[in-house]
């Protein structure tokens, strides 16, 4: 009886394959649900520090402190 080929591969140690896990989800938000009421700026208080989110003519972002 003969095994098949995969059988004589480790599956530890050294040599095995290392198994990564998948990454968890990244949380995804639409700039509609920030954006709302036709506002183009809006402020973001981070750890007690205010940051100002706007959007431009162009729909781009700019995020400054």
């Amino acid at each position: 009886m003969s095994l098949p080929p995969d059988a004589t591969k480790p599956t530890t140690g050294p040599t095995a394959a290392p198994r990564i896990a998948p990454a968890p989800a990244v949380p995804r938000v639409s700039s509609d649900q920030l954006f709302t009421g036709g506002a183009v700026e809006l402020q973001i208080d981070h750890r007690g520090v205010l940051y100002r989110l706007k959007q431009t003519a162009l729909g781009k972002l700019i995020l400054t402190k």
